[in-house]
């Protein structure tokens, strides 16, 4: 009893742990920037006449809210809103006009929009959605880190990262892999026949995946390297469950995979503030969830095909 009680109330304390970015992203930048100008290292000692904000420059200026605003903005006001405006304003409308144009004959007018709807939808896709889709998916991690450096400097200081740029490109390769290995793996077990059984297996896949996204920052910076940030997850699931339970939830309300992704690129800067700020709970249940290792050993079937046991098994040490 008593370990169920530890693992409701991990499971509770991630869920909190995860919303307090929305509360802390307000007043970050506005420490960080004052740490900085009170740093006697933020002084340009080339100039005599060296200002705090030439100071605070030299020393790069935090901006966490900046980024997250434009993560917002981009994502929302463009790619979303643009998708909103498609099928919700041009599609009703040009079918409207097409109605009126062949008002008398209510059959032409349909046969019309069926050849004239899928290919304004797959031009609209090629054209503006995919390159956007793209485009944003490289803005956003070049945005995300950014706010994960600067949040990571503001609590614990300067990174430590791994111990050599191979070891780092190689760790960064094969937690690509895993993790998209790991949401297949989530997609399959939703297959499950039993529909509940499924989907809440598929659900605690996606809140460990994205607890695994936001927490991943701050342990690289901590020189965690991939095997321990797993180990770490699957120790102590109930509070990864529960950190990442709001942001499954709510990617999973939109019917569409492209909306669903920029619901997740809108909030999840919060979430790597909120990570950054958290003190996981560990040590609630006598039992791991190994979720991690089917994948685990299919990435390392594929890598030890690739690139050799030898170098492989530098990669893991």
């Amino acid at each position: 009893m008593d370990n169920v009680t530890g693992i409701l109330r991990a499971i509770c304390t991630g869920f909190t742990d995860s919303l307090k970015g929305a509360m802390v992203l307000f007043y970050m930048d506005k420490r960080i920037n004052e740490r900085l100008r009170a740093s006697p290292s933020g002084i340009d000692r080339r100039s005599t006449n060296s200002s705090p904000k030439v100071a605070l420059k030299g020393q790069r200026e935090s901006k966490i809210l900046k980024r997250t605003i434009q993560c917002c903005a981009l994502n929302g006001g463009v790619f979303w809103a643009s998708i909103l405006i498609f099928e919700c304003g041009l599609l009703p409308l040009l079918k409207h006009f097409l109605t009126i144009i062949f008002g008398h004959s209510p059959g032409m007018g349909m046969t019309v929009w069926s050849w004239t709807q899928p290919f304004l939808s797959l031009t609209f896709g090629t054209v503006w959605v995919l390159p956007l889709f793209l485009l944003s998916r490289i803005v956003n991690s070049l945005w995300f880190q950014d706010i994960a450096d600067s949040a990571y400097r503001y609590r614990q200081g300067r990174p430590l990262l791994l111990s050599s740029v191979s070891k780092l490109i190689a760790d960064t390769l094969f937690s690509i892999l895993v993790q998209a290995l790991f949401l297949g793996q989530g997609m399959l077990v939703s297959r499950i026949p039993l529909p509940p059984i499924g989907d809440l297996l598929a659900l605690i896949h996606m809140c460990l995946l994205y607890a695994l996204y936001a927490f991943e920052y701050k342990w690289f910076n901590m020189g965690w390297e991939l095997h321990r940030r797993l180990t770490f997850i699957e120790a102590n699931w109930p509070y990864f469950v529960g950190f990442g339970l709001p942001l499954a939830l709510l990617t999973q309300l939109p019917n569409s995979h492209v909306i669903s992704g920029c619901v997740f690129s809108i909030l999840f800067p919060l979430f790597i503030v909120s990570g950054n700020e958290a003190q996981p709970v560990t040590g609630t249940c006598d039992f791991p969830l190994k979720l991690f290792s089917p994948v685990i050993a299919i990435a390392n079937t594929l890598f030890n095909k690739t690139i050799g046991p030898v170098q492989h098994r530098r990669i893991l040490d």
